[in-house]
């Protein structure tokens, strides 16, 4: 009876990792919306009347799916430059600065290259964006690694860094002074040359070739994390920088790289804010929000709901991009404010993180039968596994 009850128990446990692998996740959007509707009846408004202008407005439509895609762009390379960060066990808050360096950077680089050809300045002004990201990663990355400054508040600190270089740039030795402008009112760039434009793809639609460089820079991350020995070098200095350490790996300077790498994935997001643009031009208010749009930080959201894995968090950037274009149609529809979206994203996150307790917890309780067995005479080969120590340790292929 007790061999019946423990071959039970197992299948059980399979059965709870197996649902907490691949249904959790989008259990927790779903829990999301129906609290969502619980707010939206608190507010007087009718939540299918809601939900519905939410979904026609996103992606309803070539138009509105091609504005979703736009959106999410920016958001997968933030969230792709998050998992980076994560699986070296770090945490980079800083996307919203490493954004507005990238966007500054390569509107700069456009302006200094007016009369390229458009087949060269796109990438010229794309690898301009990943270098000013990069620079604003690398120094948070190297202050970890080299002095131990908690990266965390380095980030933070930068963003506020980032927004008085931006506004200084944007009023002063780049502000827009052709006849034409506002003189200075509005801090912005001249029109910047057509040849950086990115092209639409789609006539009659926002989508711009971005989204496929957005979802191109997602796979080759992808391939870099879990299919080269530098992915491989960034996973186990996240795993144990110790043992990482102790095998020969360059720990700091892996540190540094992988932080340097998710700068660049933030600051090509700038770039495409920037040559994706309506108006051409990098503009601000005086906020980093102002240009970024709040992407820096909605793209941990998206990383965390793609479960740090930068192919699913292509499908995560999709969803999010539609709940922020949509909640525009929302708000018109409803009458409910368009903020209740960042409430929306904020439950996301609760529940992500609960789940993500929860799968740890299940797979140390499915360790624990090998643990006991430490009680019992074992031979010098007997090893057993320890469960993963930090929120971006599991499994690759896990969703």
């Amino acid at each position: 009876m007790s061999r019946v009850s423990a071959a039970l128990a197992n299948a059980w446990q399979d059965r709870r990792r197996f649902i907490l692998s691949w249904f959790a996740l989008p259990m927790s959007l779903v829990v999301a919306l129906l609290l969502g509707a619980v707010m939206m009846l608190a507010l007087g408004a009718n939540p299918i009347t809601g939900y519905n202008a939410l979904i026609v407005g996103a992606f309803d439509g070539s138009y509105a799916l091609g504005a979703t895609a736009v959106q999410a762009a920016p958001l997968l390379l933030v969230a792709v430059g998050i998992c980076v960060a994560f699986r070296a066990n770090m945490f980079n808050i800083g996307g919203e600065g490493q954004l507005a360096m990238g966007g500054v950077a390569s509107a700069a680089t456009a302006l200094a290259l007016p009369n390229l050809p458009s087949i060269v300045l796109i990438p010229v002004v794309l690898l301009a964006g990943a270098a000013g990201g990069a620079v604003w990663g690398a120094i948070p990355g190297a202050f970890k690694a080299y002095l131990n400054v908690n990266e965390i508040l380095s980030t933070i600190m930068l963003n506020l860094v980032a927004v008085q270089i931006v506004n200084w740039l944007l009023a002063g030795p780049m502000v827009d002074k052709t006849q034409n402008s506002t003189y200075g009112l509005i801090p912005e760039t001249r029109l910047l040359p057509k040849a950086s434009w990115l092209p639409i793809l789609i006539a009659n639609t926002q989508l711009h070739l971005g989204v496929l460089i957005a979802v191109f820079v997602a796979v080759g991350v992808w391939v870099l994390l879990y299919k080269t020995s530098f992915g491989f070098r960034i996973q186990a200095v996240g795993l144990s920088r110790d043992a990482s350490k102790y095998a020969g790996m360059p720990v700091k300077r892996t540190m540094t790289l992988a932080m340097t790498i998710s700068g660049a994935m933030c600051g090509i997001g700038g770039a495409l804010l920037v040559f994706g643009s309506i108006s051409h031009r990098m503009v601000t208010d005086g906020s980093l929000t102002g240009f970024t749009g709040s992407d820096g930080f909605n793209g941990i959201v998206v990383a965390l709901f793609g479960a740090l894995n930068p192919i699913w968090s292509i499908i995560s950037a999709f969803l999010f991009g539609g709940l922020i274009v949509g909640g525009d149609a929302l708000q018109v529809a409803t009458g409910v404010p368009a903020d209740m979206v960042t409430a929306l994203e904020g439950l996301v996150v609760v529940f992500v993180v609960s789940l993500e307790y929860m799968r740890r917890r299940s797979r140390a309780t499915s360790l624990a039968p090998q643990n006991k067995s430490k009680d019992l005479p074992q031979g010098p080969a007997t090893t057993v596994p320890a469960a993963a120590p930090f929120v971006g340790a599991q499994e690759p292929n896990e969703p």
